[in-house]
């Protein structure tokens, strides 16, 4: 039999995300200046306009992303990691891909993000360069800062 991966919507409830997160919030704090980091907490991947799902590997928790609504026309992807047994697996891909099929059928014209300017984040910015993304300056609230890297598509 083989594999079946999943993603889910979810409620940030279970231990295993909820460890998936932490490690997420070390890594951002640990890559960038705490006043340069712009992760949603656990209360901010709940608030309205917030969609977090998860993907696993058969019961194995894979990774996590989410999308935010900035407005009725454009998105902002958020929380994307991959658990440490599953980089190099596709799994970000995978999420990228389902929130960027989420976006369309939404409606959205446009998905952005925010990413580290640093070493540890150029993984991230080589995916979503393969998937269409370009740099960009500061959306929506955010200001220049030279640990962020801001990136778009039109969808």
């Amino acid at each position: 039999m083989s594999a079946a991966w999943r993603i889910v919507e979810d409620d940030l409830s279970g231990a295993a995300i909820r460890a998936l997160l932490e490690r997420h919030f070390a890594g951002m704090l640990a890559n960038s200046p705490a006043g340069s980091c712009h992760f949603l907490d656990f209360e901010g991947l709940k608030a309205p306009g917030v969609t977090f799902w998860s993907i696993h590997l058969d019961a194995e928790l894979a990774g996590c992303g989410a999308l935010k609504m900035l407005d009725a026309r454009h998105g902002e992807i958020k929380s994307m990691r991959t658990a440490d047994g599953f980089l190099r697996r596709g799994v970000a891909a995978r999420m990228l891909g389902h929130i960027m099929a989420e976006a369309k059928a939404r409606g959205l014209e446009r998905l952005s993000l925010e990413t580290g300017s640093g070493a540890a984040f150029e993984p991230a910015q080589a995916l979503y360069r393969r998937h269409g993304f370009v740099e960009c300056g500061p959306f929506g609230a955010y200001r220049p800062d030279p640990f962020s890297r801001f990136m778009t598509r039109a969808l």
